[in-house]
């Protein structure tokens, strides 16, 4: 074989070689990702059985005991007791509206899916107070519609623009000799933009595949539980609920009012994580960032209407929980070992790459 080709033979098995590393590569940064999201939810999921009781009521701070709490379930109903206590809120007079069947034909209530407040519920009330407070009592106590009709049908106009007080919203409030007082919002599903990233897999609850943060170093932050717009939880009407173009009410509604607001468990775990929040967070012992570089400071509101309770929480320590962290430590030392691989990969490819630069010059 002549030198020429021989220096192409060469050559071409540089060229092989170095595909060949740079498929292993690839193989092995596909299946440190894979570790990666493993670990991140199952450390989140350990985290959540430490998640609302341990910050205790009397002091806002300290742990409590796990076994013996119990947080009692507040229903939908029981939400909208305290919305009809709003006598002359907009709200408060659609409560009554859907609680009397004689007027269930009329259209305002057919396009109107409910209040804010009573589409959800949570784990504890630690987490129903700052959520809560975190969209205010005029969101809390907003109007969900499904489309622009619903939304055109709670309030009419005279000729001149002013409010038809005999019509809509308005009418059903004098009949009852309630009158609504100021402003009200109101919520058009359809107008919201939904999420689009998807559903974790096989979750009854049809959480969304929002990635977690993460610092540089690929480590999810401490006391981490969630996304808020994931710690809902939706009763089986409100889950099954679809508008026309086929979402629901976690990727429309909620994802549009919390977007990628993080829950943490302290204030000082949250503000360890500000590497990481994009889009606001909020932590049960009370802090609150509105959005990135926005701090709300302060005392905590009274929250006179907060979302409802749900009794299986999930705070509670399962028996396999030191399993769970066993095989969290498991894929830790199997993501340390493929890191290693890795950096082995990445060193045979850089030299081959550079002998094959070499033979080129």
């Amino acid at each position: 074989m002549s030198k020429l080709n021989q220096n192409d033979a060469n050559h071409e098995s540089i060229k092989n070689e170095i595909k060949k590393h740079e498929d292993n590569l690839k193989f092995l940064n596909s299946q440190s990702n894979r570790l990666a999201e493993s670990i991140l939810d199952l450390q989140v999921s350990l985290g959540r059985y430490h998640s609302c009781s341990v910050i205790t009521p009397d002091n806002g701070s300290g742990p409590s005991n796990t076994e013996d709490d119990t947080t009692p379930s507040i229903t939908e109903d029981d939400t909208t007791e305290q919305i009809l206590k709003k006598e002359n809120s907009a709200a408060g007079i659609f409560c009554w509206l859907k609680a009397n069947a004689q007027t269930s034909n009329l259209a305002l209530e057919k396009d109107a899916v409910g209040v804010v407040a009573t589409l959800a519920r949570v784990e504890s009330d630690e987490l129903s107070r700052i959520l809560s407070e975190y969209l205010g009592l005029e969101t809390m106590l907003a109007i969900v519609c499904s489309t622009n009709e619903g939304v055109n049908a709670l309030e009419k106009y005279n000729p001149e623009g002013t409010i038809n007080c005999n019509a809509g919203l308005h009418g059903i409030g004098s009949s009852i000799k309630k009158n609504v007082n100021g402003r009200f919002a109101v919520i058009c599903l359809e107008s919201f933009r939904p999420y689009v990233g998807g559903f974790v897999a096989n979750d009854p609850q049809k959480k969304l595949a929002i990635p977690k943060p993460r610092f540089p170093n690929e480590e999810c932050p401490a006391g981490f539980f969630d996304y808020a717009v994931n710690m809902l939880y939706l009763e089986s009407n409100n889950l099954s609920f679809v508008t026309s173009s086929g979402h629901g009410l976690r990727e429309t509604l909620f994802y549009g009012l919390f977007s990628g607001l993080q829950v943490y468990r302290t204030r000082n775990e949250m503000m360890s994580a500000l590497p990481c929040i994009d889009e606001g967070a909020v932590s049960l012992d009370g802090g609150m960032i509105k959005k990135n570089g926005m701090f709300v400071l302060g005392s905590r509101k009274d929250v006179e209407v907060k979302f409802g309770i749900f009794s299986g929480r999930s705070g509670v320590v399962p028996p396999n929980y030191s399993q769970a962290e066993e095989v969290v430590r498991r894929l830790k030392w199997e993501s340390t070992k493929l890191a290693e691989d890795i950096q082995r990969e990445q060193q045979l490819l850089d030299h081959l790459k550079a002998k094959s630069a070499n033979k080129v010059a």
